[in-house]
């Protein structure tokens, strides 16, 4: 039934058709009422769609709440007669200016009252180079010289620490694990120097993996799941937050595809949790390492080590000085078949029956060494720097 009928002078002044007019009136009426009649939560819209449209200001909101505790990093180096970045993959760059030898500079956030600071370690690659570390606080006219506490090259992260006279914002930490591809998400950061620009998009992906190029340590870093971005994010937002709609951190912005646009990644928070008191405490991520390389025994492995045909295990075939594995006398051509009587009988099993150590932790291992088994007690060392 029409809403209403239209006249014939109506039809000829707009140039519809009867059907026409039918068609679009009857549209508009339902998707009305569908408005009207159905929650948006029962139509499979995300619960962030609803927030920004029914609260405009809802990013306004965590743009307030959150700035305070975003800081603008700046660090200077010792000249040396040449330095080139450590990363000159023309394919990315790290959100971080490099206006000379001398500096670099990026974003960090706040996350505790008496002054630690969550970052990216990129920032402040090389260390051995690094002579001052300047934190900028809002509100604060000057800026605070900032202690580098701890850092990891591999997740690339670190920990500053500045001091100061009163009790400091601090940006709460999110759980990544449950954010959902689609939701929107905020980046606070100051891009070229322009403190606490806000930028907004969705959560693109989940799980991502690149590599880069590092030049200077001549080999490839690579990062494993990565959270994927159209929020921009820009040279100077390296460190910053990604944040969802309730004010929580739940990313760290870290690299931008340079060949493309709305493609930014960030670590998930939830990876820095896990290691925030490593840093600050021990200053450095503590990894069990038992320092050995190996392969899984296969019809090549067998004959270059002169293994018999039913052989399974993985065979050693580096064992790195100082590791623990040497100090239990591991060699090469060692074949292992048992980790604390778990029969090893490839790759996966082996790195099933290694998972969750811990630095100081026994491995008993049964290896096969010329024809005869042997076991091998193992203390689990910490994997160095």
């Amino acid at each position: 039934m029409a809403l209403f009928t239209p006249s014939p002078g109506f039809l000829r002044r707009t140039g519809m058709k009867r059907s026409r007019f039918r068609f679009s009136s009857c549209l508009v009426l339902t998707l009305t009422m569908l408005l009207v009649l159905v929650p948006v939560g029962d139509l499979g819209l995300a619960r962030d769609w609803e927030t920004v449209f029914a609260q405009p200001y809802a990013v306004a909101d965590v743009a307030d709440a959150v700035g305070p505790a975003v800081v603008f990093i700046k660090a200077e180096f010792q000249a040396v007669a040449q330095r080139s970045s450590p990363f000159m993959d023309p394919m990315w760059f790290f959100p971080f200016p490099q206006p000379g030898p001398r500096e670099s500079a990026g974003t960090g956030f706040i996350i505790s009252e008496d002054g630690y600071i969550l970052t990216n370690q990129h920032i402040f690659d090389p260390p051995e180079r690094l002579e001052k570390i300047y934190v900028s606080v809002l509100d604060y006219e000057e800026p605070f010289e900032a202690e580098l506490v701890g850092y990891d090259y591999d997740l690339d992260l670190a920990i500053l620490k500045i001091d100061a006279d009163n009790q400091l914002p601090v940006a709460k930490l999110g759980n990544s694990d449950e954010v959902r591809v689609g939701e929107w998400v905020v980046a606070i950061g100051n891009p070229y120097e322009y403190d606490h620009t806000v930028t907004v998009g969705v959560l693109s992906a989940k799980g991502r993996r690149i590599a880069i190029q590092d030049t200077e340590r001549g080999q490839m870093k690579v990062y494993e799941n990565l959270m994927q971005t159209d929020a921009a994010i820009n040279p100077g937002n390296s460190g910053g937050p990604l944040l969802n709609l309730k004010g929580e951190v739940i990313g760290i912005n870290t690299a931008v595809r340079a060949a493309a646009q709305g493609i930014g990644f960030a670590i998930p928070v939830n990876v820095a949790k896990e290691v925030v008191d490593d840093l600050i405490h021990k200053g450095k991520v503590v990894r069990p390492w038992i320092g050995i390389g190996y392969l899984p025994v296969d019809d090549s492995v067998r004959e270059y080590f002169g293994l018999s045909s039913n052989t399974k295990g993985i065979a050693i075939v580096d064992v790195y000085p100082d590791s623990a594995a040497s100090k239990a006398g591991l060699r090469v051509g060692d074949v292992v078949i048992e980790v604390n009587r778990k029969p090893i009988e490839d790759a996966d099993q082996f790195r099933e029956a290694i998972k969750g150590l811990k630095p100081g932790d026994t491995l008993f291992f049964i290896v096969l060494r010329e024809g005869r088994e042997r076991l091998v007690k193992i203390v689990v060392g910490e994997m160095p720097r």
